[in-house]
């Protein structure tokens, strides 16, 4: 009888557990609770952030601060785009950035305009966030809709489709929101610093922002120009990161999370811009296309010369 009891007990426990796991996203276990796999994928949806390696400004002999380009549709990049609809145990990295921003409200989203002054490099000047923490406020699930929608005002119809006028004869026009997919996004733009730590006599790199851009097009569709959504502190977005898979080509059982992709530099990407005296981007000097990958694969060189002959500095 006592062991009927504590077998009992343990299935359910394991039922509790199941349906806890269900809540986490990326489990494998769909949200009708049946399980898509061998096994609850458990490893990375609670897996804890590695901290940095505590670093003081007396280690820090040469730094530099970078801004690349990360193309979503080239190879190598493609975790990070694919899939286009989230799936059970995976999604893209804007799925991901979307769901922390409007779901869990746990990422905080910074306007590239603020108060008539751009803020293309990411100074991290202009939060959104919900006033004492009210998320329903007006002002601010406005602000939200603006960064994670497309929004138009387009004329309304009637059930016949013809449009509606108002009593003084004047069209009457609804706003219209789309959401911006991970199909909309084109590329990343990353804020990292490069710098020597003479305590442990290693070059590091550390990303301080991360900023989804996407495609803009005018009224014929045809392609106009690229478009900053917002940035993001990527230390806080470590958080969120840290608990997705990232498809992995060899194995499905051996697949590690946003941030390990991060922290391993699997990724692809060119340099636009590093800090200088005119605070310029690269294709402010460089305006042919080649001239501009030589130039950031020239700056990738001196650091790896800088990294190599800093004791002789």
């Amino acid at each position: 009888m006592k062991t009927k009891i504590i077998a009992l007990a343990l299935a359910a426990s394991a039922m509790i557990a199941g349906v806890a796991l269900a809540q986490l996203q990326s489990t494998g276990v769909s949200p009708s609770n049946v399980l898509d796999g061998l096994y609850v994928q458990q490893h990375i949806p609670t897996k804890k952030v590695i901290s940095y390696v505590p670093l003081r400004e007396a280690d820090v002999m040469w730094s530099k601060r970078i801004w690349r380009v990360i193309d979503v549709q080239q190879k190598l990049n493609f975790p990070l785009f694919y899939p286009r609809e989230p799936l059970t145990d995976r999604m893209a990295l804007w799925d991901i950035i979307k769901y922390g921003i409007e779901t869990e409200g746990s990422l905080t989203p910074y306007e590239i305009n603020g108060e008539g002054k751009l803020d293309f490099d990411g100074e991290f000047l202009y939060p959104v966030v919900a006033p004492q923490g009210n998320t329903n406020d007006t002002t601010y699930k406005t602000s939200i809709d603006n960064l994670l929608y497309n929004t138009s005002q387009v004329q309304k119809l009637d059930e016949n489709g013809e449009p509606m006028f108002d009593e003084e004869g004047d069209d009457i026009f609804i706003t219209s929101k789309d959401p911006v997919t991970a199909e909309n996004i084109m590329q990343y733009l990353v804020k990292e610093d490069w710098f020597f730590d003479k305590q442990r006599s290693v070059m590091d790199v550390r990303i301080i922002g991360i900023c989804p851009i996407i495609a803009t097009y005018d009224e014929d569709g045809e392609f106009k120009a690229p478009k900053q959504l917002f940035w993001l502190y990527f230390p806080e977005c470590r958080y969120v990161f840290q608990n997705y898979f990232v498809y992995n080509r060899q194995n499905d059982a051996q697949r590690m999370s946003f941030d390990d992709l991060f922290w391993k530099r699997q990724f692809a990407s060119y340099i636009y811009k590093e800090s200088n005296v005119y605070d310029r981007e690269i294709n402010h000097y460089e305006k042919n296309g080649i001239k501009v990958l030589l130039e950031g694969e020239k700056i990738k060189n001196k650091m790896l010369i800088i990294e190599h002959d800093l004791w002789h500095l």
